[in-house]
């Protein structure tokens, strides 16, 4: 660390209350004069937190100072609302947006505040119960890009496009974190003046961190010392992060360089990137009145599996083997990367937030009895994925919701529901099959996709697409996994130039082949 640095950081320690003030009055002027230099629209990413308030805060007072005649710029409050946030979080900001944008229309200022969602293709239930990814893993952070960087993403690419440019305020401070120094340090190559950068993920954009050299109890001693413009409680924040024991917010995403909703204190509920949800842990602990949310935390523990390989298919979601090595016992073991859930762990867990989603309903307090864990348009398109794209025409997840909630599913997608094939003829697949799931399964993808092909005046690629089943689904699971090891065996054999060992590798392969051949005869 450079002289310099040091010197601010222990000035930084050193600030009294005094110098808070004075820093207040400095940022005003800077925000007042950034304001007014060009015609370039302001974004502010509020995530409801203590920090994103904080620097709303700071902005809409400046910007109110200002005479009636300069606030002529829209500055964009923008917040993504993953589907699946902490629900009393997710209220708070609900309620917190609608206050603020009455509160600007009745003060004058120029604030337009936007709730932001993932498109359903996106969202957590859609991709975990519909396409059967697994929870998420460091290795496999699926959720992040899909559930806050592409709605973010996609509104600041709208006002790029429409004015040219955008300055992207956040609420990023040096101090939570010694990474988050480490990145914001790095992101100083960009800067152009005092906390405001060029955007190195995004073109035309800058980034303003008003608070970027703040202290926690900094941001504690303005939210409880000054008042909150648009008429929101920082008192009830406050008390807020007091029922739980992390020290961030979930901040907004717009890049993978911001740390996830796992090292922030309040994110998604269903968040697997940390061992603990510790915030709403220590919400059911600390308050009874929040207890009905035991069940959702249920959930993310049981989605919490070290080990969840005995839920999932031994191929990749495209339907092919592929291996990898990892290190067991000191041993290494070339093994299938395991892939989606299969299909009883999807309804599985539909089954298991539909029934969280029923009993709140009837425990939580009236004002979030009208929760919702997952929307009716992720349903329809879990079940249009489940019918289309994996061929289950026994088309379970209506039965579910019926078993479930007691109420009949409404599909919204027009003539959802005029089917050829049905439960009743998955009965008989699954009769006539026994024990063989792969027959089972290889069975009903050639029947659903014949029917896929039916109605089309044009029947092109249909034989691909049921030369695509045989190759994905012909194979027992014994026998996919040795032909993927064959294949491994004999790609390395040439690339080593092992000319012996691939003569006997493929001699091998012929004569399993013909062994499998005339057994299949002697079968017929």
């Amino acid at each position: 660390m450079s002289t310099a640095q040091q010197q601010q950081d222990k000035s930084e320690q050193a600030r009294t209350v005094a110098d808070l003030v004075e820093n207040i009055q400095i940022l005003t002027t800077e925000i007042q004069e950034l304001y007014c230099l060009d015609e370039i629209p302001w974004c502010i990413g509020y995530s409801g937190g203590k920090d994103s308030t904080a620097i709303l805060q700071l902005i809409w007072n400046a910007i109110a100072s200002l005479p009636p005649e300069k606030r002529t710029k829209t500055i964009h409050v923008i917040t993504t609302d993953t589907l699946v946030e902490n629900p009393i979080v997710a209220a708070w900001v609900s309620s917190s947006l609608k206050q603020m944008k009455q509160a600007a229309q009745e003060q004058g200022m120029p604030v337009e505040p936007h709730l932001l969602y993932p498109a359903v293709k996106d969202t957590f239930w859609v991709n975990l119960i519909g396409k059967g990814y697994p929870a998420p893993r460091n290795r496999f952070r699926w959720c992040t890009e899909r559930l806050k960087i592409q709605p973010a993403d996609s509104f600041i690419r709208a006002m790029i496009r429409a004015s040219g440019e955008v300055v992207l305020v956040l609420g990023t401070r040096k101090s939570e974190s010694v990474k988050r120094a480490t990145t914001m340090a790095k992101h100083r190559e960009w800067r152009v003046r005092d906390r405001l950068n060029t955007n190195p993920n995004r073109p035309n954009s800058l980034i303003y961190l008003p608070i970027e050299d703040w202290r926690t109890d900094e941001v504690w001693i303005y939210l409880n010392q000054w008042q909150n413009p648009w008429g929101y409680s920082n008192k009830e924040l406050f008390t807020m992060y007091r029922g739980a024991t992390a020290d961030n917010e979930c901040p907004l995403v717009v890049d993978t360089s911001t740390p996830s909703c796992g090292d922030s204190r309040f994110g998604c509920w269903v968040c697997t990137m940390v061992s603990k949800d510790k915030s709403m842990e220590a919400m059911i602990q600390n308050d009874e009145e929040k207890e009905w949310m035991q069940p959702l935390l249920d959930i993310r523990n049981e989605l919490d599996l070290e080990d969840d390989r005995d839920k999932r298919d031994f191929r990749r979601i495209w339907g092919q083997v592929q291996l990898f090595e990892r290190n067991v016992d000191g041993e290494v073991s070339v093994e299938p990367i395991p892939g989606p859930y299969t299909k009883y762990w999807r309804e599985y867990w539909l089954r298991k937030v539909l029934q969280a989603q029923t009993q709140i309903r009837c425990t939580a307090p009236e004002s979030m009895r009208n929760i919702t864990l997952i929307t009716q348009e992720e349903l329809s398109e879990i079940r249009r994925i489940w019918l289309e794209d994996k061929h289950e025409f026994d088309d379970s997840l209506p039965r579910i919701y019926r078993e479930v909630t007691g109420d009949v599913f409404r599909d919204s997608r027009p003539e959802s529901d005029r089917t050829l094939l049905g439960s009743d003829e998955w009965a008989v697949l699954e009769e006539i099959c026994g024990d063989d799931a792969m027959h089972l399964e290889l069975m009903a993808k050639l029947l659903d996709t014949e029917r896929q092909y039916r109605t089309m005046a044009r029947r092109n690629g249909i034989f691909e697409a049921l030369e695509k089943c045989f190759e994905t689904s012909s194979r027992s699971k014994e026998e996919a996994i040795a032909n993927a090891h064959y294949k491994r065996d004999l790609k390395n054999a040439a690339e080593q130039g092992n000319i012996e060992t691939v003569k006997q590798l493929t001699w091998a392969s012929l004569k399993f082949q013909a062994t499998s051949i005339n057994n299949n005869a002697l079968s017929d």
